[in-house]
């Protein structure tokens, strides 16, 4: 009887941790990430991706936990190869674009209604498909110049760091914006 009740706990355990375990919105990756790592990363913090979108971690404390098991699992030669390099910035990126969103979801509410309609071609270019980095190129100056119509992406980037003049935009917009892209892909 006791190793059945054991049987029952542990599937009861695994459906549970499983179930509701978060997931890294591909939207908020680096753009160099691969799936692979992405499901390394998944594996390694989706219970610190659960207290995060549950609102019982703040960014530091989860970005801490994260890092943590990401460089114990590296240095266990436990990540496939992938360094702590690619790794913690996937789970950096996941933490604090889910504790923003959970925070301010009518900002992505919003973000989400405008930019429809503001890169509607380039959603279309993808959706008869145009290169997603490409895509994301052109999404990023559009929203860019939608605060300052003059804005060139290009010669902007060219410049050296602390010569640029690039308009403040809330990361909500850009976030939306790969998703966006990512959905019509």
């Amino acid at each position: 009887m006791k190793k059945f009740i054991a049987i029952i706990l542990s599937i009861i355990t695994i459906t549970s941790t499983t179930a509701f375990s978060a997931e890294i919105l591909r939207e908020t990756t680096p753009l160099n990430a691969t799936e692979e790592q992405l499901q390394i990363v998944e594996n390694l913090i989706s219970d610190i991706l659960d207290e995060v979108q549950n609102g019982n971690l703040g960014y530091t404390l989860a970005s801490g936990y994260a890092n943590t098991r990401i460089r114990k699992a590296v240095i266990a030669g436990e990540t496939n190869g992938h360094g702590y390099g690619i790794l913690s910035p996937i789970a950096q990126n996941a933490i604090r674009n889910m504790r923003d969103m959970m925070l301010r979801p009518d900002v992505y509410t919003q973000a989400e209604e405008k930019l429809k309609v503001l890169l509607a071609d380039v959603i279309i270019e993808v959706e008869n498909g145009m290169d997603i980095h490409t895509a994301i190129k052109a999404a990023y100056e559009k929203i860019y110049q939608s605060v300052n119509s003059s804005f060139n992406y290009d010669e902007q980037f060219s410049l050296d760091t602390c010569y640029r003049d690039i308009p403040t935009v809330d990361m909500a917009m850009f976030t939306i914006a790969r998703k966006l892209l990512l959905e019509n892909q």
